[in-house]
């Protein structure tokens, strides 16, 4: 009987420390649950930009940080609409300056939209968007912003640029850091392999700290994702009638020679071309950080 009665004790403390555990652990649980849904209610959702110029894979801007906030861009992407600009030949394929330009440029408004920059693209193609292909389609449809035709004579082109660019600079009260940025690619002999190389106004200080840090934050990737490759682009003045003409801070920059067959594949590849876009879009993040 003493036994009997000593396994029912046994038996029940058993049970009550089961019973107690189960309770804890729900306790615990619920807890938990609930600090995750508190956790979530802080956590503001994130900002999302549509930007249709970027065509329907892309046009969905999501904003990572606002390492940019407070900064506005002008991004223009050399020639266009009547005027390719430089033809290249890579096989039995075109390779048109206005088409591969446009294109980083794309992807590099697109990476400074994510970082909380406002952007402008001076020069705009409807149908286009951020392309994947190797081989760019040539077309004629790009129009200047906001919805102007494209004249084919230069100077007249280059004039309607400024303009844009400037009503707008003139038309934002809020002031801050706005830089004008323009793409071309080179054309020069098939012999001649070219880095990036950026030109800025004679005498413009911010436009030549712009030029420099870009042209380091290439070299530093350079190094570090091709090391011993060398890089040799440099940074320098040139009379420029965008470069002289724009009331904001501009930076001319030069992406490769569209003729050297390596020169070329930092072109047509994609992931090339993207990161392109992200380490020039590094440099400009660090210039706004100087500029503080």
């Amino acid at each position: 009987m003493i036994h009997s009665l000593s396994f029912l004790r046994t038996r029940s403390v058993i049970y009550y420390k089961f019973v107690l555990t189960i309770i804890i652990s729900i306790y615990l649980l619920s807890a938990a649950n609930l600090a995750a849904q508190e956790a979530k209610k802080s956590i503001p959702p994130a900002k999302i930009i549509t930007e249709p110029l970027f065509g329907k894979d892309s046009e969905r801007v999501e904003v990572v940080d606002q390492r940019l906030k407070g900064s506005l861009f002008y991004l223009v992407s050399g020639h266009g609409g009547p005027d390719p600009g430089a033809i290249g030949r890579l096989g039995n394929n075109i390779l048109c300056e206005d088409e591969y330009a446009y294109d980083i440029t794309l992807r590099l408004g697109r990476e400074l939209l994510r970082h909380g920059a406002r952007v402008y693209f001076i020069v705009r193609d409807p149908h286009d968007g951020i392309r994947s292909d190797l081989y760019l389609r040539s077309s004629k449809d790009e129009v200047c912003y906001p919805d102007n035709e494209i004249p084919l004579n230069q100077v007249k082109r280059l004039k309607q640029r400024v303009d844009a660019i400037n009503t707008l600079y003139r038309s934002d009260s809020r002031g801050g850091y706005r830089r004008c940025i323009e793409l071309h690619v080179d054309a020069r002999e098939t012999k001649k392999n070219i880095d990036l190389f950026f030109y800025y106004h004679e005498g413009s200080k911010n436009g030549e700290r712009l030029a420099t840090t870009m042209r380091d934050a290439i070299e530093r990737k350079y190094q570090l994702k091709q090391p011993g490759r060398g890089y040799s682009g440099d940074v320098s003045t040139r009379s420029l009638y965008m470069l002289e003409k724009t009331i904001p801070t501009a930076v001319f920059i030069e992406l490769g020679n569209i003729n050297h067959s390596r020169d070329q594949q930092r072109l047509i590849y994609e992931n090339n071309r993207q990161a392109l876009a992200n380490w020039l879009c590094e440099g400009i993040i660090e210039d706004f950080q100087k500029s503080k």
